[in-house]
Parts: structure tokens; C-alpha cells; sequence
């Protein structure tokens, strides 16, 4: 046969009509296949399991109230002297959350991945408004589009500035679509591999800091009025998506040219998002994944790990402890765990005393969500727990390798604590509250990391390692007791120390007894941490058994 008699590739499956046979029959589009697709994808993962449904129920409530709400809210504001600046800061906003959320999120959306698509003749430009039209079924695109009508609503006044608002609009949630489609399809190999594992379980830390950003700005709005959001808002109405809801305001001030202008700039920017989402689906469709090329002949070299080892004590306890603070690095889990704490504790006082509203005593913060790191500690070894245990016959084994593993907390612990508290006591500017600060820091961290070890023996559970799941299904129960129960026993161990520094606060004492809260604090913590790890050792070495099948659940 010719080449010109070939007849064109088609998506069908084996024995399905040839076209010669189906010349009569309207065969589905495209894009209403990949809508059914989505439509289906959705309805299946619900099915898999009650929980799913419950939550997957619960988050499109809340996102359905917090829409509901917010359309209210920007309602409510028309005729106000600085809506605009704040509709303009809300899209931009929103356009910079639909280009991280397939960094953060990728299995929230298996479309998302279009390799799996590599094996079907489709081409670049069908291929692109199917997945364009699919993505905009879905709870995301439906809180955008009432975010943008609430903002003509909210700015829009005439029938020109409307009629701008809704082709802006429409254009500017084709834009935050794209581009959420553009930077998914630009990282797919990033966001299959380890390492894009690794960027999605740090989705805590990007919601905790944005969750303090948005108190913060909220505080210094409510201070100061929507005046401030002004200079922010006379640059990014150039911006697109923003640039569209800039078009509405222009058109409602008879500033035609202007809003013709940004209405162009945002289709300018959607075309611009199209092709260069094209060129990386033809790339993805056209060039071979890298893990499947064969790898280099010339020989790996081993890594050498005799630099970290020189600085840690021989023996088992120099292993135990390397081996806890590659964890710490190697491990998505734990690392996503330590970095979120790192973050919060560093953000929740400094905020805190940057608004002026904050305590020198939030300090302490850094050192109890650092200590939350001792709980659990066999969970996170998972299934190879057993390798550990085998290394276990006495409860002198098991008090070296619970002794090694609080050591490795307190190499990254004892430093950051110190050093939060002496940021927020110069922020404060207060010196004075140093000592007292710095002894309940050290006296709360040695009791998490006693209360720590002992729950770690007595209420141990599985951390599962795929997903974004901390506890293993049927376990939540003895992960409250395990965290709640042990923060609640850490307070209580504190209690004399927190009553010293009361006392010497409300009383006569002076600055010279006020110094000894130092030492006090640190020498109890001390205490603190050796007798919850002698009280630990002996159960753990008997509960191997049970420790063991209560880890590998995951």
C-alpha cells in the first residue's frame, strides 16, 4: 500500500470498524470523550472507599461556603473606594495558586499526568482543548469562576465595563487553567520521580506559611484599611490574569483604550500558555522517558559518608545517630515533618513579635514542635523496623538506641531553639527574659523527648509511605494518645519549672535568681530526658513483638 493510501491513525480498539466502515457513523469528539473521562475518573475514586467519599463530600462543602461567602462578601463591597485594588490582588492571587497547586498536589488529578496518554495517536491541538475543556469541570474552576463574577459585580458599573467583565472573566479562568496545565505538563517528569514525591509532602510547610502570610495581612488590613493593597494593585493590573479584572475597572472610568489594552495583554498571555503547553505535550508524546534509556557504563561512584561519621561518637551510637539524621534528609516523610516544624516554629513567635502583639515566651514554641520529633520514632523506620530489632536483645540495647536517636534531635534542636529565642527576645527587645526563656525551652524539650521515648514504646503505629496519610488506617486512635496524650504529660512535667518562673516574676525575686532558671531549666530537662529513656528501654526491648507488627501495618 502507498503512503497516500494509508489510511490516518484513529482512536478505537482492536477489531473496532475501519473508516471505511464507519463512513456514515458520527463517531464521539474528542473533548466529549476526556470530559466522560474526568466525569469517571472522579466517580471511581469515590467508590473506592466510604472514607474518601466523606472527605472528598467535606472539602467541596467547605470550598462551596468559602465561595459562597466570598461572592457575598466582594457583593457587598461594590461602590467602595478601593474594591478594585482588591478584586486585581485577589486574581493575581489566585493565578499564583493554580501555577504551585499541581507542584504541591499532583495526585489530586490523575489528567494531570499525560503520560499516560503517550501510547494514543492524539495530536498536539485536539489533544490540548480536550484536556483544557476537562479541566474546567471540577470544584477549582467553579470557586474561580464565582471569584472573578464576584469581582464584576464588586467593580463593574455600566453596560460596557459588564460586557468587559464577562469576557475577562471567562478569559481570565481560561488563563489560571492553563497555566496550572502548563506547569503540571512542564514538571511531569519532576512530579513522577522521588524527588517530586518529596516536593508534595512539603505541601504542609506551604500551607502553614501562607495560612501566617494571610493572618499577617489580614491583621495590617484591618489596621490600615484596603488603601494599602493601592501601590500592589497599580502593578499587577498589567499582570495577567489580573490584568483582566484591571479591564473592568478601566471600562467602568470610560478608560476604553486602557481596558482594550489589558483585556489584549490577558488573551496575549492564554495564547502564549497554549503554545507553550503544546510544545511540552508534543515533547512528553515524542521523547522517551530517561529511566527507561540505558544508564551510563562508567562507574558509580560511592558516596562517602566518613565526614559525617568523624563527627559522631563510635560505636552503635555514632550508627544510630547517623542513621536517624539521614532519615531526616533522605526520608519524604520525616523530612517534610521536620522541615514544617523547623518553619512553624520559627514563624509562629517571630510573627508574632513582628506585629507587637507577641510574648518572648512563644520562643518556646520552636523547641515543642522540634520535641513532637521524638514521638513515634519506630513508626517512622516503617517495616525496616525489623532490622533494628534484630540488633535488639536487652534493654541495654534498647536504651543506646533510644539514647542515639534523642542525641541526633538535640544536634539539630538544641541550636535552633536557642537561636529562635534570642531572635524574639531581640525583636522584643527584651534581655532581661532571656535566661528564664532559654531554661523552659530546654526543660520542655527534655520532657517531650521523655515523654517521647516512652510512647514511642507504648503507643507505637504505622506511617504509610506512599500518599499523604500520616497514620496507617486504624490507627488514629493510638496516634492521638501517642501525641495528645504525651504533649499533655510534657506539660505536666514542666509544671515545676513553669511555677518557678512565676514565682521569681511575681515575686521579690531579682535578676541575679532569675538567672538561675538557666541551668534549673536545662539540668531538669536533662534529668528529664535520661530517666524517660531508662523507663523506656525495658518496655521496648519486651514490646519487640507488638512494636514491630504495630509499624509494618503500613
Amino acid at each position: 500500500m502507498s503512503a497516500e493510501a494509508t489510511p490516518p491513525f484513529t482512536v478505537g480498539t482492536p477489531g473496532s470498524p475501519g473508516p471505511a466502515d464507519t463512513a456514515g457513523a458520527s463517531a464521539p469528539s474528542l473533548t466529549s470523550v476526556f470530559v466522560r473521562l474526568k466525569l469517571s475518573l472522579l466517580r471511581n475514586g469515590l467508590r473506592q472507599s466510604g472514607g474518601r467519599r466523606a472527605a472528598y463530600v467535606a472539602s467541596a462543602v467547605v470550598v462551596l461556603l468559602f465561595t459562597a461567602l466570598q461572592l457575598i462578601g466582594l457583593v457587598l463591597l461594590r461602590g467602595h473606594a478601593h474594591v478594585d485594588s482588591l478584586v486585581v490582588l485577589l486574581a493575581a492571587v489566585t493565578a499564583l495558586g493554580w501555577a504551585v497547586m499541581p507542584l504541591f498536589f499532583p495526585g489530586g488529578d490523575e489528567t494531570l499526568d499525560p503520560t499516560r496518554l503517550v501510547m494514543l495517536p492524539l495530536r498536539p491541538g485536539p489533544l490540548v482543548r480536550s484536556l483544557l475543556t476537562a479541566s474546567l469541570v471540577g470544584i477549582g474552576p467553579l470557586f474561580t469562576l464565582c471569584m472573578f463574577a464576584g469581582s464584576v459585580v464588586a467593580v463593574a458599573h455600566g453596560g460596557a465595563a459588564y460586557a468587559v467583565g464577562v469576557v475577562g472573566a471567562v478569559i481570565a479562568l481560561l488563563v489560571c487553567v492553563t497555566l496550572a496545565r502548563a506547569v503540571a505538563a512542564a514538571n511531569v517528569r519532576l512530579l513522577s520521580s522521588r524527588k517530586g514525591r518529596d516536593l508534595a509532602v512539603l505541601s504542609g510547610l506551604v500551607v502553614a506559611v501562607g495560612a501566617q502570610l494571610v493572618n499577617f495581612g489580614a491583621q495590617r488590613l484591618g489596621a490600615s484599611g484596603l488603601e494599602q493593597l493601592d501601590p500592589a494593585a497599580d502593578v499587577l493590573r498589567w499582570v495577567p490574569p489580573a490584568s483582566a479584572v484591571g479591564a473592568m475597572d478601566a471600562a467602568s472610568d470610560g478608560a476604553y483604550g486602557t481596558a482594550a489594552a489589558q483585556l489584549a495583554l490577558t488573551a496575549a498571555a492564554l495564547v502564549l500558555l497554549l503554545r507553550v503547553w503544546s510544545r511540552h505535550l508534543t515533547r512528553l508524546m515524542t521523547t522517551p522517558d530517561g529511566s527507561t534509556l540505558p544508564s551510563d557504563s562508567r562507574p558509580v561512584r560511592e558516596r562517602d559518608s566518613a565526614g559525617l561519621a568523624r563527627l559522631l561518637p563510635a560505636g552503635r551510637t555514632g550508627t544510630v545517630m547517623e542513621r536517624t539524621l539521614r532519615y531526616v534528609w533522605r526520608d519524604p516523610k520525616t523530612k517534610a515533618a521536620w522541615v514544617t516544624s523547623l518553619a512553624i516554629g520559627l514563624i509562629v513567635p517571630v510573627f508574632n513579635a513582628w506585629q507587637g502583639t507577641g510574648s518572648v515566651y512563644f520562643a518556646c514554641f520552636a523547641a515543642g514542635m522540634l520535641g513532637v520529633q521524638m514521638y513515634n520514632q519506630f513508626g517512622q523506620d516503617t517495616s525496616a523496623f525489623w532490622m533494628v530489632a534484630m540488633t535488639i536483645s536487652s534493654a541495654r540495647d534498647a536504651y543506646v538506641e533510644l539514647r542515639a536517636r534523642a542525641l541526633a534531635l538535640l544536634l539539630i534542636t538544641l541550636p535552633y531553639a536557642v537561636l529562635v529565642t534570642v531572635l524574639t527576645t531581640a525583636m522584643l527587645d527584651e534581655w532581661r527574659t532571656l535566661p528564664e526563656v532559654l531554661g523552659l525551652s530546654f526543660a520542655l524539650l527534655g520532657a517531650m523527648l521523655a515523654t517521647g521515648a516512652w510512647t514511642s514504646a507504648r503507643f507505637p503505629y504505622s506511617i504509610p509511605q506512599e500518599g499523604y496519610k500520616n497514620v496507617a488506617p486504624g490507627q488514629v486512635g493510638l496516634a492521638w494518645i501517642s501525641i495528645f496524650g504525651g504533649m499533655a504529660a510534657a506539660a505536666l512535667l514542666c509544671a515545676p519549672v513553669i511555677a518557678l518562673t512565676i514565682w521569681l516574676k511575681v515575686g521579690s525575686g531579682g535578676d541575679g535568681l532569675r538567672l538561675l532558671l538557666l541551668p534549673v531549666g536545662a539540668v531538669y530537662g536533662a534529668a528529664l530526658t535520661l530517666l524517660g529513656l531508662r523507663l523506656a528501654a525495658p518496655r521496648t526491648a519486651s514490646r519487640l513483638p507488638e512494636i514491630l507488627t504495630a509499624v509494618s501495618k503500613g
